[in-house]
């Protein structure tokens, strides 16, 4: 496909790595182009279509995106990844979703809209020849594959997709992925749910985001002086809140079945504030952020609840001598 004079935006570099991790799945030969993606933060949309046309060539295989969805780690969608783990519903993820959408492409809007007892999720206008079909399912399917093996939502029950491409020959093979009816040549690309939909809970969520954000939590602890179940609960809570920027001492306090005052008190006892074991959590994830190369410092900011990057970029100066920068270039060397 030639290269189009059309900028159309750009695309998360984690979607370089699902496509390099695909290929190698599949025994096809890494391109020169695929290769170079690997250490990029993003790049051009119109590379990614075109190196999916190129494994479409290759492969020639029905519902490519469907097949390539089915490899998706929560690394391949970065800080969309972290922040949907910590949701506690489907709506609520959604949404996170439709906020953050511009971190994996930045090239159209992401429509969110509600007809009658349906919740309509769509992608904003792409001219037809920008775009391919593989492109479209790729990303609708990436979208509901993490929802369903890294969020657990193994029930979730779709009313309509819509593709703007024609209809292939074999229309049953999406409307068996999707379980809903799949139309071709419509206006726009989107998934349709029911409203109810969005209230169905995230099953052991907490629990998932655990796994991926706290494993160094307990060396964190084991230097407290009195490390308690409380202190374990505060820190946990501490976590989730910086993902939903509700991170301020009255709702931690709440959720820990505390006043204000007595959560205070127990930290005083312990020779801390609560200031400082938010810094203390935002360290650890900071650091754990840094060794992810696909997020940029705007990114671990936002993550960590600073408003600006150079906020960030001073705390973590504060925290160990090195801007983030030069702690993670370390890592690396």
């Amino acid at each position: 496909m030639p290269h189009s004079k059309e900028y159309t935006g750009s695309v998360y570099g984690g979607l370089g790595h699902l496509l390099y991790a695909y290929s190698q799945a599949k025994g096809l030969p890494i391109s020169e182009r695929l290769e170079k993606v690997q250490n990029l933060e993003r790049f051009d949309f119109s590379l990614w279509r075109e190196l999916l046309t190129e494994v479409d060539q290759h492969l020639q295989i029905p519902a490519l995106g469907l097949d390539i969805a089915e490899y998706v780690q929560p690394k391949h969608l970065g800080i969309i990844a972290y922040i949907a783990l910590s949701c506690n519903t489907l709506g609520e993820a959604l949404y996170r979703y439709h906020d953050f959408h511009r971190l994996v492409y930045d090239g159209s809007a992401l429509e969110v809209s509600i007809q009658d007892e349906y919740l309509a999720i769509g992608w904003g206008y792409i001219p037809i020849h920008l775009i391919t079909q593989v492109c479209h399912e790729t990303a609708i399917a990436l979208m509901l594959q993490f929802l369903k093996h890294f969020m657990e939502f193994d029930d979730i029950h779709l009313h309509e997709v819509h593709f703007v491409h024609p209809a292939p020959k074999n229309v049953a093979i999406y409307e068996q992925y999707f379980n809903c009816k799949v139309l071709f040549s419509q206006p726009k690309a989107q998934i349709i749910t029911p409203i109810h939909q969005l209230t169905k809970p995230i099953r052991q969520g907490d629990q998932t985001l655990q796994h991926l954000l706290m494993q160094q939590a307990h060396a964190l602890l084991d230097k407290l002086p009195n490390s308690t179940q409380l202190d374990h609960r505060l820190q946990q809570a501490i976590l989730i809140g910086l993902q939903k920027n509700q991170y301020q001492i009255e709702p931690i306090a709440k959720q820990l079945h505390m006043s204000v005052r007595q959560l205070q008190r127990h930290l005083q006892q312990q020779g801390t504030t609560y200031q400082q074991r938010i810094q203390e959590v935002r360290h650890l994830l900071a650091e754990q952020y840094l060794k992810d190369r696909h997020l940029n410092l705007q990114e671990i900011a936002l993550l960590l609840g600073y408003s600006e990057q150079s906020v960030f970029q001073r705390a973590f100066k504060q925290w160990t001598s090195m801007t983030p920068q030069q702690w993670r270039q370390q890592q690396y060397a």
